[in-house]
């Protein structure tokens, strides 16, 4: 099921119960007293530490026989009850308790893996897809996950522990990669805004690539990127199509933008004053003064630079305020390069947990 992604998607974690959160007694199968409800190792603060980045927690759990004879509610409700209480009072909270009372021969809608549970979030556009998972100890919570069209992670105590878990998803390295091809162009853009050098780019035209090259290094991350262009007529699809592929990549790279600086640079290039006021805001704007001095800096044209920022911020969805004064046309089209690497890597910059917005998103 696909959804197109709104301001009302979520990150969300879809938490089994039983052997996952809490152990399963290997005789019955039910937490059915206080004696059987003992939680899985270090479950409580890697829950909270993925509160902290921003993961909302929905409890998705099959309870064959609620409710009846063999499993009464009453029984549930005590140990559960209690686990609840012992979550909350450490600052875990739970969003929702999704819970299946029917045994696998009933042929339920709600039992996992099928996902009558979980439709209202699907339905109603809630789950971010590109960074929601389902955690769980069986096959069915996997399927669950493959049924949802997200990421299972299967739970292990010995093998894969929930600070394994933690680990895979507060750490996860913020990168992405971009393919572009159209009848005048094939580009591809990696970037990894957690791993400085190892950039490697090459888009046939060579002071472009020394840019581009000048907005890794200043910003302070890798960037992977190789062109091929129709440049037997000129390098303007090029340099544009780059743009927006780049400013795809860095999108989908920051993700939600949790942590980050946001903001930020004034530099200096010998005679050129460059400046650079960044918002990633998630609101496309440009504000571009620059008059160059000459009309070609090597084989590039000038013109090419307000394009190029024109698209990228266009595509990144940033709002972006450049500038540089009069000097030689290299030091000011390269001091726009350099100020803007330089404010994109302090506003990249991860300084906590906080989304930096009172909007609750950007």
């Amino acid at each position: 099921m696909a959804l197109n992604k709104t301001a009302a998607q979520e990150n969300i974690l879809f938490i089994d119960r039983d052997g996952t959160l809490i152990e399963e007694p290997v005789s019955d199968k039910q937490v059915d007293t206080l004696e059987k409800l003992v939680f899985e190792p270090r479950v409580i603060p890697v829950l909270l530490a993925l509160q902290d980045k921003g993961y909302k927690l929905v409890m998705v759990s099959n309870q064959d026989g609620l409710g009846t004879d063999s499993y009464p509610q009453a029984d549930f409700d005590l140990p559960h009850d209690k686990m609840m209480d012992i979550f909350a009072s450490q600052g875990v909270k739970f969003e929702d308790v999704l819970l299946c009372p029917h045994f696998d021969e009933d042929n339920c809608s709600c039992r996992k893996p099928k996902l009558g549970l979980v439709s209202d979030y699907l339905q109603q556009g809630k789950v971010n897809f590109a960074n929601s998972y389902v955690i769980g100890d069986r096959e069915t919570d996997l399927q669950l996950a493959a049924n949802m069209g997200i990421v299972g992670i299967r739970y292990d105590r010995s093998e894969n522990d929930w600070q394994a878990i933690e680990e895979q998803l507060v750490n996860q390295p913020r990168e992405a990669t971009v393919v572009r091809t159209t009848k005048e162009t094939d580009i591809k853009v990696s970037v990894n805004l957690d791993k400085k050098g190892a950039s490697d780019i090459n888009t046939g035209l060579g002071f472009f690539d020394h840019m581009l090259d000048q907005i890794a290094t200043h910003g302070g991350f890798s960037l992977v990127c190789n062109v091929t262009g129709d440049y037997h007529i000129d390098e303007h699809h090029s340099v544009e199509d780059t743009a927006l592929a780049l400013g795809q990549a860095l999108r989908e790279a920051l993700g939600d933008k949790r942590g980050i600086g946001r903001f930020g640079f004034v530099l200096p290039m010998d005679e050129c004053r460059a400046e650079c006021a960044i918002d990633l805001s998630g609101r496309p704007w440009l504000e571009f003064d620059a008059e160059f001095s000459d009309n070609n800096v090597g084989t590039m044209s000038t013109q090419m630079v307000p394009h190029f920022f024109r698209s990228l911020a266009d595509t990144m969805a940033i709002t972006l305020h450049l500038s540089t004064s009069k000097g030689n046309c290299h030091h000011q089209v390269e001091s726009l390069f350099k100020v803007f690497g330089r404010a994109l890597g302090q506003a990249i910059q991860v300084k906590g947990n906080e989304l930096p917005s009172s909007k609750g998103a950007l």
